[in-house]
């Protein structure tokens, strides 16, 4: 519509054609979405779920309870004024939803949630098969089961939280924009003198109060960056986390949040094959910290299930305890990777710089080339500093590996749940004696990077001990 007006402009019937191809599109768009509607439908079976669509060409797709490994529900803004539900079915098949059934009531979201995990976990159900025409074949909405709260953020933590999300990808969407639509614009956004010419009164005021006004200047306008980085991490914090709360129940870890978009997941507890504790700059000073399982379902397109975005450790603990893991401790023992590792990084970033530098003292350039001299020096102190806060430690059911300096992570992950144990060594860690582990997760990857040979069969050895010395059969779903 916007094109035939904008291009249409000089012509009397411009807008009535404008306004003419807009109900055209809307009513083909609305006879499209009611066809689509007819003719979809899901039948909820003894052994599978299958969900039928299709106008002119017909598409069945099935998949087995024992391939579903979570059912999430989600609710946009429309959706959730009106009621409705999006049912999502994660089978762990690279990301991506084998099933999703939009539009559901919430009642009826419900149980079919419940139904499918009754089916999946062998239980019975009443009714052989449901179908969307027939909501009323679905059992009862079960009773709700007794919940206990792990984790919830209220609106003052929220408001703390956002505070240290500083973003300025608001400033890159606005830059953004205006490249694409930047011809509309009288001038060129990106030229300085049309700027200059645009607010010349401004300029030349500024200009004639000295350098020191011209210093506040820039000191102001750094301040307005600062405040609108702090205001997108306000926002975004705010939509995503917003009445955030963690419960356990008998299904699993039940999570809820969002404000525009509402999300339910429930994660059963024997899913959940590691944990990542995590940290930032300027929070790690105030013991703020983030917790988050990875599990075999996907949760926006990451193996990682945040389940306390930001809360203290001792908050943070008991989540890790009821998910069956162990919070680290001061008995652990760390180890630290092999030192050549470090070295030859830093010989690498050397390498990469000493030609940057070599050019332009060709080119008559010394202070110039002065800048990777000194960019390379940081780099290996910084590589210095990673040697030091990269380590790891082996308890007798679980693995840490910490990381990061200023932002320090930390990686647990239990020993009987890891899926592969697989040592690496490239053509410089054969010459310089170290290797990298590489576990391999159903929900993911963790890697030991730059340890010695032996420490790395040392690993490698107690893991599949304690994977060979399970009864995987008497474990507890």
């Amino acid at each position: 519509m916007v094109a035939v007006g904008y291009s249409m402009r000089d012509e009397s019937f411009g807008l009535l054609a404008a306004l003419g191809l807009g109900v055209f599109i809307a009513a083909i768009g609305v006879g499209m979405a009611y066809l689509r509607w007819r003719r979809l439908t899901y039948t909820v079976g003894e052994t599978d779920i299958r969900v039928e669509s299709g106008i002119l060409s017909r598409a069945a797709r099935s998949v087995p309870f024992e391939r579903i490994q979570d059912v999430s529900l989600e609710q946009t803004l429309i959706p959730r004024l009106l009621g409705l539900v999006q049912v999502r079915f994660e089978t762990g098949a690279g990301g991506k939803d084998e099933l999703s059934l939009q539009y559901l009531s919430e009642d009826e979201g419900e149980q079919l949630r419940e139904v499918v995990r009754a089916r999946k976990d062998g239980g019975a159900a009443e009714g052989s098969a449901a179908e969307a025409t027939d909501p009323d074949a679905l059992p009862a909405k079960p009773v709700e089961e007794p919940a206990t709260v792990l984790f919830a953020m209220s609106q003052r933590r929220l408001l703390t939280f956002g505070m240290f999300e500083f973003s300025l990808a608001v400033v890159a969407v606005v830059g953004g924009a205006l490249q694409t639509f930047g011809d509309f614009l009288p001038f060129d956004i990106w030229e300085v003198s049309e700027w200059q010419k645009l607010f010349a009164g401004p300029f030349a005021e500024l200009e004639g109060l000295g350098p020191s006004a011209q210093v506040i200047g820039g000191v102001l306008g750094l301040v307005s960056l600062l405040v609108v980085g702090v205001a997108s991490g306000l926002i975004r914090t705010t939509l995503r986390d917003w009445g955030f709360l963690l419960e356990r129940t008998a299904k699993g870890f039940r999570r809820r949040r969002g404000l525009i978009t509402r999300t339910d997941v429930v994660m059963p507890s024997h899913r959940v094959q590691a944990l990542r504790i995590s940290t930032g700059i300027v929070r790690r000073r105030f013991g703020w910290h983030g917790l988050s399982f990875v599990s075999l379902a996907q949760d926006s397109g990451s193996s990682n299930h945040v389940v306390a975005p930001f809360g203290q450790m001792d908050e943070i603990d008991p989540i890790i305890t009821s998910a069956g893991f162990e919070p680290p401790s001061d008995a652990l023992e760390w180890q630290r990777g092999a030192k050549n590792h470090r070295i030859d990084n830093a010989a690498a970033i050397t390498v990469f710089l000493a030609p940057i530098s070599i050019v332009l003292l060709a080119l008559d350039r010394p202070w110039l080339a002065i800048l990777p001299v000194i960019a390379a020096a940081l780099l290996a102190l910084r590589e210095a500093f990673l040697w030091r806060f990269e380590r790891h430690a082996l308890s007798p059911n679980q693995l840490f590996i910490g990381s990061g300096w200023l932002a320090p992570k930390l990686a647990v992950a239990n020993r009987v749940k890891l899926q592969s144990v697989d040592i690496r060594q490239n053509f410089l860690g054969r010459w310089r004696g170290y290797v990298t582990l590489h576990l391999g997760l159903a929900g993911g990857t963790m890697a030991v990077e730059g340890i010695a040979p032996e420490r790395a069969e040392e690993l490698r050895g107690a893991i599949l001990s304690s994977i060979a010395e399970t009864d995987f059969s008497e474990l507890a779903r």
